[in-house]
């Protein structure tokens, strides 16, 4: 997995790629890449998504 806090350029591959919390597809060279974060039972949580979209219809589980 990628840093969340990385950018993810051309040489990541589908393999190594964050998924999409919400359509599960890997997010390889997204220009509109968006991560969300926040702390659950003192964790460090985060959530990817392919586009502002997918981070709209994401209903907050895993």
């Amino acid at each position: 997995m990628v840093d969340p806090t990385s950018d993810l350029g051309d040489d990541v591959s589908e393999d190594d790629a964050p998924t999409c919390r919400t359509c599960e597809e890997p997010i390889v060279s997204s220009p509109n890449h968006r991560v969300i974060t926040w702390i659950e039972d003192d964790q460090v949580q985060s959530a990817h998504f392919c586009d502002e979209d997918c981070r709209q219809r994401w209903n907050g589980t895993q």
